[in-house]
């Protein structure tokens, strides 16, 4: 299978490219930037929020294009919308290269599109497109209706994945982009003093193992057209707090943490735990990392890490 990734030095991209490079499969990354971790995945370098891909890649032809290049961090967006408008130029275009190659695609969504849920579970059909908590939210929420708008003018075959809290291997590049996870484990081990920013706050964190199994049984069904225009929770569907995340990472690092704790932010969800029996019936989904033990590999795999070929 040729498989098109944007936002392949990404984290979900990088697992990925890799998972499907190590099955077989020929995959050809786009980003913004070099992939940091690896330099096992071919990749061109293009701005999607100002370029098509359609120039540098007219004599290459795919199977599937997997749409995961974004602007990732809820808060950041917040203070800078620009990167919520660049979300969605950047779906448009590669939108535009898959309608025009007839190219099936999976898009990235988000549970930021059911907004601050407070029930316990919270199923597909439960997303409110009216109330947006952020910028960023809002980004998800415009790209899913250009996703359905395109199937339902192009006949383009898709998938959506509505992805929660993925974390594990090539997360830690906190140079880059302070991911809450490897932010508190970062600072935890290093006894330095960390921030919760809502103590109340219940998330769906998934690892990233999980979230890339599911994505290509996604991939496998949308390709061979044996699922075609859902959209699709992928996470643990369980829910933990911030304060749990602190606790097993203080754990698993023999530390004591020193916390001070802070109201959630503007833009942030305080609630979400995913309803994963869709994934489930459609693709055989089945989670096996709980985030007492994803925690603990995620700290083995960032202290072991060296960057490789």
């Amino acid at each position: 299978m040729n498989v098109l990734i944007t936002g392949s030095s990404g984290q979900i991209g990088t697992n990925l490219a890799l998972a499907l490079l190590d099955r077989g499969d020929r995959v050809l990354g786009i980003d913004i930037r070099e992939n940091t971790w690896t330099r096992r995945i071919e990749t061109v370098r293009l701005d999607l929020a100002r370029t098509a891909p359609a120039e540098p890649l007219h004599d290459q032809s795919f199977d599937v294009v997997v749409q995961l290049a974004a602007n990732a961090k809820v808060f950041a967006l917040v203070e800078n919308p620009q990167g919520a408008m660049d979300n969605i130029s950047i779906l448009f275009n590669v939108l535009e290269f898959c309608r025009l190659r007839h190219v099936p695609i999976v898009f990235s969504s988000s549970r930021e599109v059911y907004g601050d849920i407070h029930r316990h579970v919270t199923h597909e059909a439960a997303a409110d497109f009216v109330v947006a908590e952020s910028p960023y939210s809002a980004s998800k929420i415009a790209g899913e209706a250009l996703i359905y708008s395109y199937a339902q003018c192009y006949d383009l075959p898709f998938l959506v994945f509505r992805y929660s809290n993925v974390y594990g291997r090539y997360d830690n590049d906190l140079a880059r982009m302070e991911r809450v996870i490897p932010l508190f484990v970062e600072r935890i081990a290093r006894e330095k003093p960390i921030v919760v920013y809502g103590k109340e706050k219940v998330l769906d964190f998934t690892y990233v193992d999980d979230c890339v199994a599911g994505t290509i049984a996604g991939i496998d069904a949308l390709v061979q057209g044996r699922v075609v225009g859902q959209t699709i929770n992928l996470a643990q569907g369980q829910g933990n707090s911030l304060v749990d995340v602190v606790n097993i990472a203080a754990l698993a690092l023999g530390k004591k943490p020193a916390v001070t704790y802070e109201p959630s932010r503007s833009g942030e969800v305080t609630r979400y735990v995913a309803d994963i029996s869709k994934a489930r019936s459609l693709l055989g989904y089945e989670p096996h990392v709980p985030l007492s033990g994803g925690l603990v590999k995620a700290i083995e795999w960032s202290r072991s890490f060296k960057p490789h070929p």
